[in-house]
Formats: C-alpha cells, sequence, structure tokens
C-alpha cells in the first residue's frame, strides 16, 4: 500500500481555543460568561460544519450575470453558495445585531466579537460585508439621520435573514484609495431635487449588498476631503432593476475571490445625503473605528485557525523518524507563532472591549483614535507573517490549493491593506497622538501593568516606551511606520502580561505568561538603532 499522509483534522474552534476562553473569563463578569458561552458553542459547531463545506466549495466562485435570458440589463451578481448559508448564519446567530441589541451592555462587542472570531475562518470572509454592515449602522446613528435610520437600521441589525440587509463602503477610486480626498464622483441634484451620483467606483467590495454608503462631490464643492459628501444609496429600484449603476467588471484578486469586488459605473444612481454636505470624511470616522477593529478581530481569528491546524498536523505527519509534535526544532517554530498569535488576539479584543465602552460612553475618545489605527496595523502584519509561517509547517502541502491551506495566507494578505495600509495608518496614528498626547498612551499602558510582576517583559514595555517617547520628540515622518509598529507591539506585550498575571494568579495557568516572554524576546522595540 503507498503511503497517504493523513490530512490536518480541525478541533472544536471553540473548546480547543484555551486563548479566547481564558480571555472571556478574564473579561466578561461570570454571570454574562455564563449566558453568551452556550451561543460561543454552538458557533463552534457551525463553524466546524461550514468549514467543511468550504472546502468542498473551493472552485465556486461569484458570477457576473450582465443581461437577463430576454436581453435586460440586470447587472446581477451571483454569490455561492456557502455565502447564503453564511448570510443566513450570520444574521440568526446576530453577528451584527448584538451589539444594537446592548443585552450585556458594553460587554456585547466583546460577545459580537468572540462569535466573529468563530465563524470568520469558516465563512468564506463573509465577514467582509458583515464588517461593513456594522459600520454603516454605527455611521447613521451617529449622524442623526431619523428617516435614514428608520428605513435601514431595522434591517441592518435584523435577525431574520429574509428581512437582513449587508451594507457596502463605495469610497475607493482609481485617482486614490486610502487618499480619498481625489474622489471624483460627482453629486447633482435632477429636476425634482433627488441627489444623482456620477462617477467610478473602482474597488467596491460586497458588491451585492442591498445598500451602500458613498462618497461623492457635491456639484460645486471644493476639492479635497472638506468637499465631499456621505450618501446613502440603495442598490436596486423597487421592481429589481439596478440604480442607475452598472457593472464593468469583477475584481480578479489574490485573495478573498469569495468576496465579490466589483467596479461600478455610477450613472445617476439616486442618492440621499446622510448628514451635511460636506466633511464627509469626518462623517466615516465612526464605519472605520468599527470596520478596523473587524480587521483584527479577522488577522487573530485566521492565525488561530492555522495554528490549529498546524498543531493537529504535527501530530501525524512524521519526518526523520520522528512526529513533529516530538521535534523541538518544530515546536519552537510554532512556539513562536503562537506568541504573536496571542498578542495579536488581545491587541483585537482590546480594542473590541474598548469600543463597547466607547459607545457606552465611558472610555476616552481620543485614545480609542489612536489605539485602533495601531491595533489594525500591527494585527494585519502579524496576520500575513505568521499564517506564511503556518503554511511553512506544513511543508509542500501547504502550497498545495485543494489542502485548502493556502487561502489562509491569500486572504490574510488584504487585512494589511483594506481601510488603511501600513503607512497610511502610522500617520494617521502619529495625528492622533498630538490629539491625546503620548501621556495618555503611556497611562493606559502602566494601567494594564498594574498588578504585574515587575518582572524583565515589564521592563521591555517600559523600556520601549521610553524610546518612542525620545522619538517623538523629534518625529519624523520616515520614521512613522517602525514607531507605530513599536507602539502597537509594547501595547501588544502589555496585554500579554496581564492576562499571563491574571491566569497565574487566577487560574494558576504559567502558559499565557510563557507566550508573554517569548513574545517580549521577539522585536517589539523597533526604533532599536541597527534593527
Amino acid at each position: 500500500m503507498p503511503f497517504i499522509q493523513p490530512a490536518p483534522g480541525l478541533p472544536h474552534p471553540f473548546a480547543a481555543d484555551p486563548v479566547l476562553r481564558g480571555c472571556l473569563r478574564r473579561a466578561l463578569p461570570p454571570e454574562v460568561l455564563a449566558e453568551v458561552e452556550p451561543s460561543l458553542r454552538e458557533m463552534g459547531d457551525i463553524a466546524l460544519r461550514m468549514a467543511a463545506l468550504s472546502l468542498e466549495d473551493r472552485l465556486n466562485e461569484p458570477r457576473f450575470v450582465p443581461f437577463d435570458p430576454w436581453g435586460n440589463r440586470v447587472d446581477r451578481i451571483e454569490v455561492t453558495a456557502l455565502w447564503k448559508e453564511a448570510e443566513r448564519v450570520a444574521a440568526e446567530r446576530g453577528l451584527v445585531a448584538i451589539p444594537y441589541e446592548r443585552a450585556h451592555g458594553a460587554f456585547s462587542r466583546v460577545h459580537q466579537f468572540a462569535l466573529v472570531h468563530l465563524f470568520n475562518p469558516s465563512s468564506d470572509i463573509y465577514t467582509c460585508p458583515l464588517a461593513m454592515t456594522d459600520g454603516a449602522a454605527r455611521t447613521l446613528l451617529a449622524s442623526g439621520n431619523r428617516d435614514l435610520l428608520d428605513r435601514a437600521l431595522p434591517r441592518l441589525t435584523s435577525r431574520d435573514p429574509a428581512r437582513f440587509w449587508t451594507s457596502g463602503q463605495w469610497m475607493t477610486e482609481s485617482t486614490g484609495g486610502s487618499d480619498v480626498g481625489l474622489s471624483t464622483t460627482l453629486a447633482r441634484r435632477d429636476a425634482e431635487g433627488t441627489w444623482r451620483l456620477h462617477g467610478r467606483k473602482w474597488f467596491t467590495s460586497a458588491a451585492a449588498s442591498a445598500m451602500a454608503l458613498a462618497l461623492a462631490r457635491p456639484e460645486g464643492n471644493p476639492d479635497g476631503g472638506k468637499g465631499l459628501a456621505l450618501f446613502y444609496v440603495e442598490t436596486r429600484r423597487a421592481d429589481g432593476s439596478p440604480n442607475g449603476f452598472t457593472v464593468n467588471r469583477l475584481k480578479d484578486k489574490l485573495g478573498t475571490r469569495k468576496l465579490p469586488t466589483a467596479e461600478l459605473e455610477l450613472d445617476g444612481m439616486a442618492a440621499t445625503p446622510v448628514g451635511a454636505l460636506a466633511d464627509g470624511v469626518r462623517a466615516i470616522a465612526p464605519m472605520l473605528n468599527v470596520t478596523r477593529t473587524w480587521n483584527a478581530v479577522t488577522a487573530a481569528s485566521f492565525l488561530r485557525r492555522g495554528l490549529m491546524l498546524a498543531r493537529d498536523y504535527a501530530g501525524k505527519r512524521k519526518a526523520f523518524g520522528r512526529l513533529l509534535a516530538d521535534q523541538p526544532l518544530h515546536l519552537d517554530t510554532l512556539a513562536g507563532v503562537e506568541a504573536e498569535a496571542q498578542a495579536a488576539f488581545h491587541l483585537a479584543f482590546h480594542a473590541a472591549g474598548f469600543l463597547g465602552r466607547i459607545e457606552s460612553g465611558s472610555e476616552d475618545e481620543a485614545l480609542h483614535r489612536l489605539l485602533t489605527p495601531l491595533v489594525k496595523l500591527t494585527t494585519g502584519r502579524q496576520a500575513v507573517a505568521g499564517c506564511s509561517e503556518l503554511l511553512e509547517c506544513f511543508g509542500g502541502a501547504g502550497y498545495v490549493e485543494d489542502t485548502g491551506l493556502p487561502v489562509l495566507l491569500r486572504d490574510a494578505q488584504v487585512l494589511t491593506i483594506w481601510e488603511g495600509t501600513t503607512d497610511v495608518l502610522s500617520l494617521e496614528a502619529m495625528k492622533a497622538l498630538h490629539g491625546c498626547g503620548f501621556r495618555a498612551f503611556r497611562e493606559h499602558l502602566e494601567g494594564l501593568l498594574a498588578g504585574v510582576d515587575q518582572d524583565s517583559p515589564a521592563r521591555t514595555v517600559r523600556d520601549a516606551l521610553d524610546r518612542a517617547e525620545a522619538w517623538w520628540a523629534g518625529a519624523e515622518e520616515a520614521g512613522a511606520r517602525r514607531f507605530a509598529l513599536t507602539l502597537g507591539r509594547t501595547l501588544g506585550l502589555a496585554l500579554l502580561l496581564r492576562q499571563g498575571q491574571w491566569a497565574r494568579v487566577t487560574e494558576r495557568d504559567p502558559l499565557p505568561a510563557e507566550a508573554a516572554a517569548r513574545f517580549a524576546a521577539h522585536r517589539v522595540d523597533l526604533l532599536v538603532p541597527g534593527m
């Protein structure tokens, strides 16, 4: 009989995730944890089933249908069967609804993102439209536009799949991605007073969504971001025909291939201003705080899924006469990825908890404007590097598409790009730091370290803060990336130390503290000369 290598198996995503469960035990009151834990176990069951379906459906991708059989222009995008299933699960399980129902107040965001963490790696990146839907709901609430809230919010936050809407986010044009102030989409009023959008949106993800928030420049407004306004659009008229748009093509992307991303031509699309007819970039800030948090949770979830598969495989694969699980070098490699994955996880869930408290009015918004880009840019880099390392743990099988492994890396790559590249977010973090001050950031980290044994990892945090503060005093743009990543990784270490101290004292578990020590031995301070 020829040798057949057993495939890696996926353990139960919730039961086999001590990092998630340990974080929830620390972060949630016992009564809240008792209430939400059954939903998390059920989502783990669903994630197992959907992971198998995703692998079976690997070659199926969205399809663009420009015409119906009789020649009518329909510009319809047909999504995959798994995406339809993911939509049903997401609606019924409240993946958008939970933070708006607020059953657990500020803790509702932690519950929501714990479910997302389990759901995402099995969903063929259906989390992208969910992130934009959550962001749209938050943006509409911030706008106070009662008519739009009454019309859209009940659908965006519905648990009924037949009523549930997802939202797109139409900002990117060929003139600029992150520099949205270069937008050339024009908003013009017709004779009846309806606003109509004209232009090309070069990269619109979740193009099959029922609605979108779009940036456009009202006719006569000045150039730049201040001249843009935020508009609400519904993609279909009452009869189902396209609302003043045509699909030029679906994008042929490196990853997120199950996510329909389209290039759209807007030719008189009916639209409604969300708020003022200017300062549209500022109006989308609530959306970015939400979607960047989704981005970070997605990054952490990809790393956790890859580690689960790699650890199972290590117990099945023999090389040089021993299982990989018995080889110290392989275990050391996995331990390095584990430390980065745990830091990414705690960064993501720190942002999630902070967002919930911001929405409850109990946190500093100026600090939030700094933490969100720091967390997003740091976890995005960690996901790409970590998923690359994990594919290597499978040898050649990690490079073969029908194992289902390469998609982890291909999909992770978008996380450093969507909602701001590392460079763009580094500059944004510097701007936010001017608003809250370096002292506020330092005090935030000192608060995380309260009660932590003053061992060498805690000194690593303070040493990195000292160097970053010295750099900040004479900051230059060229070093912004290294500065921002230093702040992000230092925050990650502080969070690991907090979790490690809690686990050691409360649960007599030394493993989280070991992950913190391993992470501290990595490059935390990227401002060190000569590195």
